[in-house]
């Protein structure tokens, strides 16, 4: 099933997001549904706010940013919890689901290290680097309740100011189906 994506002004998306619970219903066929939302975006990564459930689950496909697609990973974090992030500090422009046709440079650590439970509930801990990296911190920030706008300074946010009430109130072209808050 395909979700449609809360766009910006949504609160769910300025909400921190719970722990999932071991056993909870339906857990795989939403990890599932999560990833055909997110193809057929045509996005990197899918937070579960991002389709108005506020939940610590996010999914990632790196192999589409890494400049060898077998250096990335397709895969789904349940209640991850980020470690550490180190390394060398990189800018890269990034965009999101939920905020379409805004992108700004951002910078952030090129490794971080995660502990996560995998679809099996099997709890992992591992290091990741470059873009599958940059996508993991862009995805937990949403569990966070972070956008990747909040990391821009006062210039460049009342810059976007007028995109972004047109995109809370549907005034935007997407390619997939969206939730406006201000509709």
């Amino acid at each position: 099933m395909i979700y449609p994506i809360v766009a910006y002004g949504d609160p769910i998306l300025k909400k921190l997001a719970v722990d999932i619970e071991e056993g909870h219903p339906d857990l795989k066929p939403l990890i599932a549904d999560m990833f055909e939302t997110m193809d057929h975006a045509n996005g990197v990564g899918l937070a579960a706010p991002q389709i108005n459930k506020g939940i610590r689950l996010f999914v990632i496909d790196s192999t589409l940013m890494e400049e060898k697609p077998e250096d990335g990973i397709r895969k789904a974090f349940i209640n991850p919890v980020l470690l550490d992030e180190y390394g060398d500090d990189f800018s890269f422009e990034e965009g999101c689901l939920s905020i379409p046709d805004v992108r700004a440079d951002i910078i952030r650590p090129d490794k971080l290290t995660l502990q996560y439970y995998d679809e099996n509930w099997q709890l992992k801990e591992e290091e990741f680097s470059e873009m599958t990296a940059r996508v993991i911190q862009h995805e937990y920030d949403h569990l966070e309740g972070i956008l990747f706008i909040d990391y821009l300074n006062g210039l460049k946010k009342r810059m976007i100011k007028s995109k972004l009430m047109n995109i809370s109130k549907g005034r935007v072209d997407t390619d997939y189906r969206m939730i406006y808050p201000l509709r």
